[in-house]
């Protein structure tokens, strides 16, 4: 179910958001006319067979003679003609009027021809009388496939043949069908339902908006029907270009979205849209093995399935589809209440809000982030929404999850929303001590206590702007404390040094403080406990039934503001679940300069003159960095993505063509000394990261529609540029892509770095940009 559900993210043409993308510059990489045909001609032909065709159909009604049109559609016998014009390559357009390989014409549309179209299973055209087309003409190759329509059992390609409809003989389910059997298909059914089909963000494509407000009267709209406009509008552009549309912000739905289910074809799925919630619900308590999966737009998906998790009956809500926007996927466990007879739909509309967010503005959550919801929430006023995470220690057996990268949904109280905002990690480890899990829950429980109350008697209060959070405590990326008896060490990653160089710069002379991130080597936690007085206390949670030898701090404060008539060389001390140590300026001003020269530094605690008990505080800078990217693999063949550097593409590149969209989302640094900050000409190589994307898009632009029928949704280019050496590497599924598209990629990304001087003499570099193919919804 995992891959089925996978390969078909995006089968729906429902229109919901649109995209702002670059526009070209006048430096273009490629004449994107040589490549791609135009498609205004075919939005032309489209709406003319669509009109032609429901002329004859009145006529027939009507009895009255139909005028002579081209019937491309017949190998033979008498059928339901096909009114079409043959668009030439280059653009030309020339009418011709054929009848099973004569010229000739038809008369009245036959009644019966009509009622029996999708009712009676067809003879199939065998695939060797079919060497071309039926419709278009366009010769069969490696690359242009035979596909079956379902309704008239003739042979086409799948531009010609790329919908979906309910069919009798199939019983009842949707099958493929070419675009006239669908257009004769809809026209007839048109008629019979009065009632409108919403998706789950609540948002119909921008033709069918138009016409529902500017007539009372709603006439039915199936989601087959929002694949054929989706490809008729978006023909209205020609193939490649980059588009800005108007986006739309989603409304909640009222109802269940619709259903996924397999028809048992592989490739084939269908819609369910009449269930009862107390149907899906019987279904779920049955313990089925396949989830149910919600429909919530034309590229993203809800996967739903009540688990037994930690010995607690938990809703597992988890989304498909948000990787393709640069947002790691999301899951949701969420504790059932007893007698629960109702979905937990909030978190659907909240999933759009997500997917929303980082589509249109580039708001994506990574660990530790957190988003807020409105008042009423999952029936609590108190719920204010989630805080994420990465599972680390947990247990993650019998759940279904995404590929990686895919975060936890904590849900979070207002009371808590503070804590999140200012310092996650406390709020995490919080959570942890109070449900026994380490380091947290990946469960939420509903109506629950808050866990933090006021602010005023935190040490955080002196270093947070809790009131306009205008000051935060600044975290370094892989920053970690180890405490251990009589030791502490604080390590920090030598590539991290431009980050503690800004909160270095950032922070006061005589205090410095900085915030750590979970130490995973560490087999225990300082955390802090709020008191039913108001009052914050230092507590522990460890690893169960392991001893504690290291353990980790949430923060360390550094101050200057110990006096040297002290008595004391040093303090440390432990201050909720950070440490605290006090040195005088002279050493202060020394750490100071060691963290800006990325020299080791210690402080030595304890009174004048030495004794033999002391302690020692260590900063130790360090060659590695605690793992990241776990689990993520190159989409070309499986090669581990771990600890490797990526940057996520905010510049929103994206190119659209007949229906689908392709979208550059992220790149990764795949030598471990190529970090982005550190590159020679960063500048240069931005620039040309840039334009092998747009060479990438634009040499597949023309094949979006059969790479993502064959499964390719997401797709990398692996890039390997070294002084003369150039290598282009280009696959999905694991897999390299077949030799004619890796031809063609090669050709396109070569003339890119020899037609452009500047690139020459780079820094070797080793890159891999990741896309997604996805159906345009603008």
């Amino acid at each position: 179910m995992r891959q089925a559900v996978t390969a078909t993210l995006s089968v729906w043409g429902e229109r919901r958001f649109g995209y702002s993308t670059l526009k070209d510059s006048s430096e273009s990489l490629l004449d994107e006319r040589k490549l791609r045909p135009g498609l205004k001609e075919d939005s032309v032909i489209e709406e003319k067979e669509r009109a032609e065709n429901e002329q004859e159909q009145l006529e027939a009604v009507l009895g009255l003679p139909s005028s002579p049109v081209e019937d491309t559609h017949q190998t033979g016998s008498t059928e339901l003609s096909d009114p079409t014009l043959d668009c030439k390559k280059g653009g030309g357009m020339e009418a011709s009027l054929v009848c099973g390989g004569r010229k000739g014409s038809l008369g009245a549309l036959p009644m019966q021809r009509c009622s029996s179209l999708g009712t009676t299973a067809p003879q199939w055209v065998p695939d060797s009388q079919a060497p071309a087309c039926m419709k278009c003409g366009s010769k069969f190759s490696f690359t242009k496939r035979r596909h079956h329509c379902r309704a008239c059992g003739k042979v086409f390609c799948v531009v010609c043949c790329d919908l979906r409809f309910k069919l009798t003989h199939l019983g009842g389910k949707e099958g493929r069908v070419c675009v006239t059997c669908h257009s004769t298909l809809m026209n007839r059914t048109l008629r019979k339902d009065q009632k409108k089909v919403w998706f789950a963000d609540n948002l119909l494509p921008r033709s069918e908006s138009r016409s529902a407000n500017s007539s009372p009267i709603h006439r039915s709209v199936s989601h087959t029907e929002r694949a054929e406009l989706a490809q008729a509008e978006v023909s209205d552009l020609r193939a490649g270009d980059e588009v800005s549309g108007n986006s739309t912000k989603p409304t909640p739905p009222k109802d269940l979205p619709p259903i996924l289910t397999s028809t048992g074809v592989k490739g084939d799925y269908t819609l369910e849209e009449k269930r009862t919630e107390s149907s899906l619900l019987e279904e779920l308590e049955r313990g089925l093995a396949e989830p149910l999966v919600f429909v919530l737009n034309a590229n993203l998906l809800a996967v739903v399935k009540i688990v037994s998790y930690v010995n607690r009956r938990c809703w597992c809500v988890m989304s498909k589809g948000m990787h393709a926007v640069g947002q790691p996927e999301v899951v949701i466990l969420l504790q059932c209440l007893p007698e629960e007879k109702r979905f937990p739909t909030d978190i659907f509309n909240h999933f759009i809000q997500i997917y929303w967010d980082a589509q249109t503005a580039g708001k994506l959550l990574n660990h530790l982030s957190h988003s807020l919801v409105s008042r009423g929430f999952l029936g609590n006023n108190e719920h204010a929404g989630f805080l994420y995470v990465r599972p680390t220690f947990q247990s993650l057996e019998g759940l279904p999850l995404p590929a990686p990268p895919f975060l936890f949904g904590l849900l979070m109280l207002r009371a808590e929303a503070p804590w999140a905002k200012a310092f996650p990690l406390r709020l995490m480890l919080r959570l942890g001590a109070e449900y026994r899990f380490y380091p947290c829950p990946l469960f939420s429980v509903r109506f629950r206590e808050p866990l933090f109350g006021p602010v005023n008697n935190s040490i955080m209060r002196l270093l947070v702007d809790f009131r306009f959070y205008r000051y935060t405590l600044p975290t370094v990326p892989g920053l970690v404390v180890d405490l251990e008896a009589r030791s502490t060490c604080i390590r920090i990653p030598k590539t991290r040094h431009p980050e503690l160089l800004k909160a270095l710069n950032k922070s006061n002379e005589r205090v410095l403080a900085l915030g750590a991130c979970f130490n995973e080597q560490a087999d225990s936690h300082l955390i802090c406990v709020q008191t039913t007085d108001g009052q914050y206390q230092t507590q522990a949670i460890s690893i169960h039934s392991q001893p504690r030898r290291v353990t980790g701090s949430c923060f360390f404060v550094f101050s200057g503001a110990l006096k040297p008539s002290s008595g004391f060389l040093a303090k440390s001390s432990i201050v909720e679940d950070g440490l605290m140590v006090q040195v005088t300026m002279e050493a202060m001003a020394d750490l100071r300069r060691s963290l800006r020269d990325m020299k080791d530094f210690t402080v030595t605690c304890g009174k004048l003159p030495p004794a033999e008990r002391q302690e020692y505080v260590h900063i130790q800078w360090q060659d590695e960095e605690p793992r990241f990217n776990k689990g993520i693999i190159s989409p070309i063949d499986g090669k581990s993505m771990e600890s490797l550097t990526n940057i996520k593409t905010h510049q929103r590149l994206e190119y659209r063509a007949n229906g689908k969209l392709i979208r550059w989302t992220e790149v990764f640094y795949l030598l471990k000394d190529q970090h982005p900050n550190g590159l020679n000409n960063h500048t240069s190589h931005n620039r040309l990261t840039e334009r092998l994307a747009r060479a990438f898009c634009l040499a597949l632009c023309q094949s979006l529609c059969l790479l993502k029928e064959d499964g390719m949704t997401k797709l990398a280019l692996r890039v390997i540029l070294d002084g003369q050496k150039m290598e282009f590497l280009a696959g999905s599924n694991g897999q390299r892509l077949p030799a004619p598209y890796q031809e063609c990629l090669n050709q396109s990304l070569t003339s890119v770095v020899q037609s452009n001087s500047q690139y020459q003499g780079l820094a070797a570099c080793q890159l891999e940009l990741i896309f997604y193919i996805l159906e345009d919804t603008s």
